[in-house]
């Protein structure tokens, strides 16, 4: 009889459920509800309605896996970091199930599960340096032999897929972001602009995109009229410069760390040109990328899922009443 992790990711805008087998990683169900539709006639994620349909979605999705039921032996469920009433409608379903199944809890960081998103279906390997971009965050992470993780950049600012996001809106190109300026510059002139790499000549291993956004407005607002050209020489400008700003900071890594293996997660890892310029570096160093795959990069179920089947073999179970949300990166949290 199969053993299986329920996991469940709420965290943003994506309502997701997953089945994973906890002795095999083979995957028994996956399905994620986008609410990118709703959102994009307000060029982003607006908090209520994302609750609101967070509400609909995920009892819906639950009903599906009822024939498994008897065999989950815990809840996997992001509990941070994320919008909070967001974060709560995946919580406080996992109580309920948990409470009914009386089966445990295991509270995931879901950036922690990204890093699984690289090991869906097989062991984690340590040691590893990963690449984390995505719509909210931006960072370099180090995980030694032991697995204790560590910071070794991140974002002042705007984050890579923020910016990508913030961009198209400028453009009226529509929410999310990120598919929408990639397609784009595949079309246009990337030496039409000349935008700075931001932070280029400064040694502090951060990165900064409100500046280059800024520098993206300005262009913006000295056309009378945009044509599809332009939108398209824009795209592809900017997306140089801020891919160039990710792959300067971590070329400067790779000097001071030497890792056999380097990843990159997260929804902005999707981006085929930014995948590209990492295997040059990893290449030069003589380090293998690790990728996931593209309907995994994105916050889904399956990871979170992943993520909790090493914590189960731990037996790092959380009670239901001390199962709380927090909607802010707690980098502390990485190693709890």
């Amino acid at each position: 009889m199969k053993e299986l992790i329920l996991g469940i990711e709420s965290s943003c805008d994506d309502s997701s459920v997953a089945l994973i087998d906890i002795n095999t990683y083979e995957k028994i169900y996956y399905k994620k509800i986008s609410q990118e539709l709703e959102h994009s006639k307000y060029g982003g994620v607006v908090p209520e309605l994302a609750a609101r349909l967070h509400t609909q979605a995920l009892p819906n999705l639950i009903i599906d896996i009822k024939p498994h039921f008897k065999n989950i032996k815990a809840i996997a469920v992001t509990n941070e970091p994320g919008l909070s009433v967001s974060l709560i409608g995946g919580v406080s379903l996992a109580k309920a199930i948990s409470i009914s199944l009386n089966i445990p809890l295991i509270g995931i960081n879901h950036l922690f599960g990204h890093i699984y998103s690289l090991f869906l279906d097989k062991d984690i390997v340590f040691p590893l340096g990963v690449l984390l971009v995505s719509g909210g965050h931006t960072m370099i992470i180090d995980i030694d032999c032991d697995g204790k993780i560590s910071v070794l950049a991140t974002t002042s600012d705007d984050s890579f897929g923020e910016s990508f996001d913030k961009v198209a809106k400028m453009l009226n190109l529509g929410y999310p972001g990120g598919e929408k300026i990639e397609n784009l510059a595949k079309d246009g002139d990337d030496k039409r602009f000349h935008f700075t790499i931001p932070l280029l000549h400064n040694r502090r291993l951060e990165y900064s995109f409100s500046g280059l956004k800024n520098q993206v407005r300005l262009e913006i607002e000295k056309m009378q009229f945009i044509t599809e050209q332009d939108r398209s020489d824009i795209c592809a400008c900017f997306q140089k410069t801020a891919i160039n700003h990710i792959l300067d900071k971590l070329s400067k890594i790779f000097v001071q760390k030497k890792w056999a293996k380097f990843g990159i997660v997260g929804g902005a890892s999707a981006n085929l040109s930014l995948r590209n310029g990492v295997f040059e570096i990893c290449k030069k160093h003589d380090s293998s990328l690790l990728l996931a795959p593209l309907e995994f990069c994105s916050d889904n179920a399956l990871m979170i899922a992943r993520a909790g089947i090493s914590k189960f073999k731990k037996r790092e179970f959380i009670d239901y009443k001390n199962l709380q949300i927090n909607p802010k990166i707690d980098f502390l949290n990485f190693n709890r």
